[in-house]
């Protein structure tokens, strides 16, 4: 599918196509970064360009959405629309009971940089999670996260471009998250480097396109959390990188203004992981097999991306199929493990098993006989296996709302090991979310009191709780504005994230759109919202195909098992 738009004379919208080649609107994106992480660093002294433009310009915390996590957030960010109208919710979109890795043409709404398009405003966009394959703009588009390697750029050959004018230019650090042959150390200057490749392309690209607006991204802030538990270290050395090249951006882009923001925040967690699956078994919604793929599992598909190859989604390979045969006799990979861990084997039979066994050869859910289930940690929410909108539905249209009372109920009612509420907010998915893709939305939200605690799909037999992963996403990222037409001393408390695509479009003089679910952040003059072409689906076929490598880096990050 093609997204643009036909340009119409300056005069009809009342916008002023510039005439200056100097980069009007700088946004830089920050992937989990916050408040509380900066102040630490600014009282170090390591980030001394992000202390800058948060002492000069005006900061507050931007409230995330639910759920938290940059596959889903980041589209809003750069739509201004929540997940129910733009649709995507997690690392991969469904297909009935099967799934895919997420991609832009599951963004359902039209970003900043295609709106700005329709005003004769050219961008320059590098980096952006969920933008393969881009769209049609004047300007030029290097995609980021999920997408392949490789990306498809626009306009076409731009990758082969940047590579020629900056050396080397790479998404996805060139070692695997379970490779220990490398040294921590060295992983870490390989984030700093692909940190590095980031500013260079960016400064390439503004240089050589000469955009109105500017959108650049770094992903590493928030995987250093995760890969290496937030020691503080390498914490340190993965944002002096990041800030030494906003420096570097700032000095040669040279931007009117400048907006810095992130999807959502990073913390410690000192509380459980609650194993949902499990509990709905117990109590009776959900239907396990032995004989299917199991949850969308992210090593066999990497493991096929680095080879180059592209699918679709991941089907298990002959030995794991072995496997599940043998599951289904009780010879599951948890009592292999076991055996082999009386040998003193298991360690090395795991490293070089082939992916997906353990997906195969275990119990799993079995979605289509289930009446809910959880898909994935990272939607914070159930799934209500629906008579008329789920291929094999189970739970008729009219027992739908009774049977999500019910579970609700029940959900709200899980207690932490310590006897306190694990959920904060257990609710219906319509508080949430609204518009044409809410279908693709959990059914019920399920919140984490205070980001505490996380939930987990896995099925653990007759264990619901162990220990939450000590660094993970917090509801609060950061908004920042800093330079011409910001009112610099604007008492803000706060801002949500739907609230950043229609003030950069205000900010640069431009109508957002009205489908828009967030509003002008008070730091810049109003403008009114106008009506824009609506998104247009029309090619099912653009869909790209699974790039493995894409899944290699999902599974690296931690975020699918």
């Amino acid at each position: 599918m093609t997204r643009t738009f036909r340009r119409e004379e300056a005069a009809s919208t009342g916008s002023n196509t510039s005439e200056s080649s100097e980069l009007d609107t700088l946004l830089i994106g920050i992937d989990a970064g916050c408040l509380p992480v900066f102040e630490r660093l600014f009282d170090a002294g390591r980030i001394p360009t992000i202390e800058r433009i948060c002492s000069e310009g005006v900061a507050a915390p931007l409230e995330s959405q639910i759920p938290p996590w940059t596959p889903s957030a980041w589209p809003s960010i750069y739509t201004g629309v929540n997940p129910g109208k733009h649709g995507v919710v997690g690392f991969v979109g469904y297909d009935g009971y099967d799934w895919h890795v997420t991609s832009n043409d599951d963004v359902r709404e039209h970003p900043i940089w295609t709106l700005l398009n329709h005003h004769d405003r050219s961008s320059v966009v590098v980096n952006a999670p969920v933008t393969h394959p881009p769209d049609e703009f004047d300007g030029a588009m290097l995609p980021g996260f999920l997408g392949p390697e490789d990306p498809t750029c626009h306009p076409d050959g731009l990758l082969d471009d940047v590579r020629e004018a900056i050396g080397e230019y790479r998404i996805y650090p060139k070692y695997t998250r379970d490779d220990d042959s490398l040294p921590d150390d060295e992983k870490i200057e390989e984030y700093q480097n692909l940190v590095r490749m980031r500013g260079e392309a960016f400064r390439y690209l503004v240089d050589r396109y000469e955009p109105d607006f500017g959108f650049v991204q770094f992903q590493k802030t928030d995987t250093v959390f995760h890969e290496f538990e937030g020691k503080e270290d390498y914490v340190d050395r993965v944002y002096e990188a990041t800030d030494a090249q906003i420096e570097s951006i700032l000095e040669s882009c040279d931007p009117n203004r400048v907006f810095l923001v992130s999807d959502h925040g990073m913390g410690p967690y000192e509380g459980y992981e609650f194993r949902i699956n499990e509990f709905l078994r117990d109590e009776g919604y959900l239907e396990t097999t032995t004989g299917g793929k199991g949850m969308p599992s992210w090593t066999p598909m990497r493991r096929r991306l680095r080879e180059g190859e592209e699918v679709e989604t991941w089907e298990p390979g002959r030995f794991a199929r072995a496997l599940s045969v043998a599951a289904r006799f009780g010879v599951t990979a948890s009592r292999i493990r076991t055996a082999l861990e009386r040998v003193g084997m298991a360690d090395l039979a795991t490293a070089h098993a082939p992916g997906g066994v353990t997906r195969t050869a275990n119990e799993q859910v079995d979605f289509a006989a289930s009446e809910a289930y959880v898909r994935a940690r990272t939607e914070l929410g159930v799934r209500i296996n629906l008579e008329g909108r789920d291929p094999d539905g189970v739970v008729r249209q009219d027992a739908y709302e009774q049977l999500r009372e019910d579970l609700i109920r029940r959900l709200q009612a899980v207690e932490t090991p310590d006897g306190e509420p694990f959920f904060e907010t257990v609710a219906p998915h319509e508080q949430y979310f609204h518009g044409d893709e809410i279908d693709q939305t959990v059914d019920i939200v399920t919140i984490p009191a205070d980001f505490e605690h996380v939930i987990s799909e896995q099925l653990v037999d007759g264990d619901y709780f162990g220990p939450a992963e000590p660094w993970n996403h917090k509801l609060d990222g950061v908004f920042v504005a800093m330079g011409d037409g910001i009112d610099e001393s604007a008492p803000l408390e706060r801002a949500h994230l739907f609230d950043v695509a229609p003030t950069v479009m205000a900010a640069m003089g431009v109508p957002y759109s009205d489908r828009m679910d967030g509003g002008i952040v008070p730091v810049v003059d109003p403008v009114e919202s106008t009506t824009y072409p609506a998104y247009d689906d029309h090619d099912e076929e653009r869909r790209p195909e699974t790039n493995e490598t894409v899944t290699d880096r999902l599974a690296d990050l931690g975020y699918m098992n």
